[in-house]
């Protein structure tokens, strides 16, 4: 390897041979820069598509009424129903759940307010929520504090507001801590200010949210004890698919709904969809690499075609070699040499072209594609596809080298 002589052996042939080496090495370096790209654009579609899940616990479930379907103990199907308190008290019995935290939220689901203080008013969503979200939820407080058991308890008029509801309603100096704001007519004292945890359509959602104590918001909206929906986490070591047939069943025969009616209670599970999304991708990763390797194989293979050709026009040189004495481990070792020499650098230039482009992409797009983020490659996988190219080239000129060495160095002398 630090033979003198030999690299400039190496480099002799690449340059008289400047063409032939360049369409060689282009074949290996087109095969690692589009594994590069493909990896890349893998993990961004992944990352883009995952951030969904981000700031929500994945063994969770959320459950909400719609109507009945079938007919059941003489009710009639099409009925609407509406879960209470005392489902709470019924679910929070079951050892499969760790976490039971009930809904509501003024004009329903995705429902808005208007939210006024002094002359400043603004339409924002109003819920209704127990301290133990944040089990489920990351919730982030950069000012005051989150809910407590005892603000439930005593039923206290206080609320925790979104960072866009803050910059809305006050002064870019004014502490919102300890003030007031309007909700439907009530009063509520601000004791928190959150900001949000994740990105795009999720990040603007959390800014204009307003948490109020669950008790609270029944109370002062007369809501009665209805619950609009629930967020539940499984127990640990119990799958979340395991506890959402267990709730679903409970509820059934709670509000006498068929066991065989599947729509009349609404759910979905963070948990099987996250497992699908896992599923989805792993078989993507799958695909890429397949199709990387395959095309990096027949950059490789070029290189042996050109390493036998290579061989044959350095017969008559290698017969010489053979002759002054040198054994069949220093041919060997020259011409594996080359082979390792060419991949190498083509596979450099392929893997750092393709991580420029990916940086060039990721600078370009920044957040402004919500579903395509941070496209890059991890650099020891990076790495591991150098190496293992490295380790190809070496194998794609052990052939010719072989082939080298089992030469007669008489014949060879004689060759032409």
């Amino acid at each position: 390897m630090f033979d003198l002589d030999s690299w400039q052996e190496i480099f002799a042939t690449i340059k008289k041979n400047k063409l032939r080496t360049f369409l060689t090495s282009l074949g290996v370096g087109w095969g690692i820069f589009m594994l590069v790209i493909m990896l890349g654009a893998g993990n961004g579609l992944k990352n883009g598509v995952m951030q969904d899940f981000n700031g929500t616990a994945t063994n969770s479930f959320f459950m909400w009424t719609q109507k009945t379907t079938k007919a059941y103990q003489g009710l009639k199907p099409g009925r609407n129903y509406n879960f209470n308190n005392g489902d709470v008290n019924a679910l929070m019995q079951l050892k499969e759940l760790s976490v039971v935290s009930p809904q509501n939220r003024l004009g329903g689901y995705e429902g808005s307010k208007n939210v006024l203080r002094g002359l400043k008013t603004g339409n924002f969503q109003v819920g209704a929520n127990y301290p133990n979200i944040r089990d489920i939820q990351e919730i982030k407080i950069v000012e005051g504090r989150f809910l407590n058991e005892n603000d439930i308890r005593e039923k206290r008029k206080i609320c925790v507001i979104g960072s866009r509801v803050k910059e809305v309603l006050f002064k870019t100096d004014e502490n919102a801590i300890g003030d007031y704001i309007q909700i439907n007519g009530v009063y509520f004292k601000v004791v928190g200010v959150t900001k949000p945890s994740g990105n795009g359509n999720d990040a603007r959602e959390q800014s204009e949210y307003i948490y109020i104590p669950f008790s609270t918001f029944q109370n002062a909206f007369n809501y009665g004890d209805i619950v609009g929906w629930f967020a539940i986490a499984a127990s640990k070591d119990v799958p979340a698919s395991v506890a959402e047939e267990k709730v679903l069943a409970l509820m059934k025969e709670r509000h006498k709904i068929s066991p065989d009616d599947k729509l009349a209670i609404g759910h979905w599970n963070m948990e099987v969809q996250f497992n699908k999304m896992n599923g989805l991708f792993t078989g993507i990763n799958i695909l890429i690499w397949f199709v990387g390797i395959g095309t990096l194989i027949a950059g490789v293979i070029g290189i042996s075609n050109i390493m036998l050709i290579v061989v044959k026009e350095r017969t008559k040189e290698i017969g010489v070699k053979r002759a002054l004495g040198a054994t069949p481990g220093l041919v060997i070792g020259q011409i594996i040499m080359e082979s390792v020499f060419l991949t190498l650098l083509a596979g450099y230039f392929g893997l750092l072209l393709g991580v420029l482009l990916l940086e060039g992409i990721n600078s370009l797009i920044g957040d402004s594609v919500e579903m395509f983020k941070n496209p890059t490659v991890d650099l020891f996988v990076a790495l591991v596809s150098l190496s293992v190219l490295v380790a190809a080239g070496a194998i794609a000129g052990l052939i010719p080298a072989l082939k080298a060495v089992a030469v007669n160095p008489v014949e060879a002398l004689r060759a032409e």
